[in-house]
């Protein structure tokens, strides 16, 4: 395991699972986070194709990015861990939004709605993210996307907005929140990346500046991102390597960006 400092940062290469074990003294006050799916994504599934499409070559000059541990089985268990053990590092009344498919196999939303709602978290809202079209698939084409939002009991649900115009779904470019579409050849993005101003909206909604954020699948950083821009701390763990510097180089480059700046104002000030 591997930890790194970043001003009000502070990142984890490492099992998330092992990691939060061990955490009992911070106080989360909410966790925004995109688990995997148990769709088995960039495994020459219909996303890596996209992206040697886009990309304008063949399929053997892409490679592959697959999520870890994102089977069926692997996801049902981070799932269950996630809105069980890791709910239970949330304050009373802090807030869990989890990103969560549209559509998918089976039952596979019914069942995550089941682990959102029980004796520790209440379920609060499932807000559909409309992404635009055309989003992937055969038949019906998946062009959106879930943000789960449950509560953990015992205190009233933390909520800031004061201007009561919050809607329980956002639509194409509602908050500046615009979809990306991953590139391997040109840009090496994190297959499943969501912009930061997803996990921002929801960020102003249920907590305040100087409050922490956990993401326990950080990926290449997006919610690390959005915590700072808006004056929050941050815990970000992410399991692969690649993904984990990447989010290193992105959140200390923003710290120190920040730091500049507040120096520089400090100069001018006197």
């Amino acid at each position: 395991m591997r930890v790194e400092d970043f001003g009000p940062a502070r990142l984890v290469l490492g099992d998330a699972r092992e990691y939060l074990a061990n955490l009992n003294d911070e106080n989360v006050e909410m966790i925004f986070t995109d688990p995997p799916y148990g769709i088995n994504v960039n495994n020459w599934d219909l996303a890596a194709k996209r992206e040697w499409v886009l990309e304008g070559g063949t399929k053997a000059g892409v490679t592959c990015r697959p999520i870890a541990n994102d089977s069926p089985e692997q996801s049902r268990s981070l799932v269950e861990w996630l809105f069980r053990d890791a709910a239970m590092k949330l304050v009373k009344g802090g807030v869990i939004c989890s990103c969560a498919p549209g559509g998918g196999p089976g039952t596979l939303i019914a069942d995550w709605l089941k682990l959102a709602d029980s004796e520790m978290l209440a379920f609060e809202m499932l807000i559909p993210w409309d992404k635009g079209p055309m989003g992937m698939g055969w038949r019906y084409r998946r062009s959106y996307e879930f943000v789960m939002v449950a509560g953990r009991k015992g205190a009233p649900l933390k909520w800031y907005d004061e201007t009561g115009t919050v809607e329980n779904i956002i639509r194409p470019g509602d908050h500046f929140i615009r979809k990306i579409i991953p590139r391997e050849k040109k840009m090496r993005q994190h297959p499943t990346e969501k912009p930061w101003r997803l996990a921002a909206h929801f960020i102003w909604l249920h907590t305040q500046p100087g409050e922490l954020v956990l993401d326990p699948f950080m990926g290449a950083g997006s919610t690390g991102f959005a915590a700072l821009q808006t004056g929050r701390k941050f815990i970000g763990i992410e399991i692969d390597p690649e993904w984990f510097d990447m989010a290193c180089r992105k959140i200390e480059t923003e710290v120190r960006l920040r730091e500049s700046g507040d120096a520089l104002m400090e100069a001018l000030l006197g």
